[in-house]
């Protein structure tokens, strides 16, 4: 593919980056990758709000997961659903603006056992989109539904809907009006504020995997603009013969790449771990095309990888007897 070279190599010759390996896993969360060093924190929100979300999230994901008969979808639902209700999110509420001054949020879910799908994309008056994106996997025959027509079937079936202004917050409003006011060609005053989608990958007690994304997109981001998030295989992947991979970042270059496949398939194909085929997508195949970004990724044996090319990631684990840690900075 034009712009992207991949140079397959082992482990221990891959570029020294950013890798967390957790084994016995059967949930993790993330809520974006962006510039979030220690000497200049996230502009998104208070930093213990964001660690008590991604708690909050494991916590919930784990809650369904420990329910007779649950399946990992459903834990993916619940803990997806807390970040969304998390404003210091770029999901859900605290949503990016469009340059238009209107939000428009994407998501989708995978579930790994029987290859069922749900995306949908430009959203403005579902609640929960992560549970619109279920909507469209259980009640059509169709994987992506986009627009008002999106909205207007997840109300159909029994979404939540609010007001377009539930999502805003001030701290994302006042982001953009300095994106608009920004001279062409300077750089982000707080890059880290572009970024925020937030996704899960889970594991349930027979084996099956999900993986779940949404996403409030780009600060200032042309209205209409599709990222990586309810792209499967773009962003989302949940695959038993491979692994279940949620991805966080610049969404177009994880677009180009294929990112979520590519990691699968360097899982299912090439026979590495998650941990190898991760880094390779992230590290030695996006980063070098100009892309930042993270995934999180998970296989049938409870292998976590978590793997990232900006200063910081928020992301969290939790195990099948739940033990969890919650992340910010490059803290391994």
């Amino acid at each position: 593919m034009p712009g992207f070279t991949t140079r397959m190599m082992n482990s221990s010759n891959l570029p020294p980056s950013p890798l967390e390996t957790v084994a016995d896993c059967i949930l993790a969360v993330h809520g974006g990758a962006g510039a979030l060093s220690r000497e200049s924190p996230s502009n998104d929100g208070n930093l213990d709000e964001c660690r008590a979300a991604l708690e909050a999230a494991l916590r919930a994901g784990y809650a369904e997961w420990q329910k007779s008969g649950a399946t990992s979808v459903d834990a993916v639902l619940a803990a997806v659903c807390c970040l969304e209700d998390a404003p210091c999110f770029s999901a859900g509420k605290g949503a990016a603006f469009a340059r238009d001054g209107r939000i428009e949020v994407d998501a989708a879910v995978m579930d790994g056992g029987t290859h069922r799908a749900g995306a949908v994309a430009g959203l403005t008056t579902v609640k929960n989109p992560i549970v619109a994106a279920r909507l469209v996997m259980d009640r059509s025959a169709h994987v992506m539904l986009i627009g008002p027509a999106a909205d207007a079937f997840a109300r159909q079936h029994g979404a939540e809907i609010v007001d377009p202004a539930y999502f805003r917050t001030e701290l994302r409003w006042r982001l953009l009006q300095e994106e608009l006011c920004k001279p062409a060609g300077a750089p982000d005053a707080h890059p880290e504020s572009r970024l925020g989608t937030v996704g899960c990958v889970a594991l349930d007690a027979r084996g099956n995997l999900a993986a779940g994304t949404s996403t409030g997109g780009m600060n200032g981001k042309l209205p209409g603009r599709v990222g990586d998030t309810p792209i499967i295989g773009g962003g989302t992947l949940a695959d038993n013969a491979s692994c279940a991979v949620s991805a966080t970042g610049e969404g177009e270059y994880f677009i180009r790449a294929v990112a979520a496949h590519d990691i699968a398939a360097l899982v299912e194909y090439k026979g590495l771990s998650v941990a190898e085929a991760a880094r390779i997508v992230i590290h030695d195949k996006i980063k070098p095309a100009g892309g930042k970004g993270g995934a999180i990724v998970l296989d049938r044996r409870g292998n976590l990888a978590v793997t990232f090319s900006s200063e910081g990631m928020y992301r969290g684990y939790i195990t099948r007897g739940g033990k969890s840690r919650v992340m910010i900075y490059r803290d391994f």
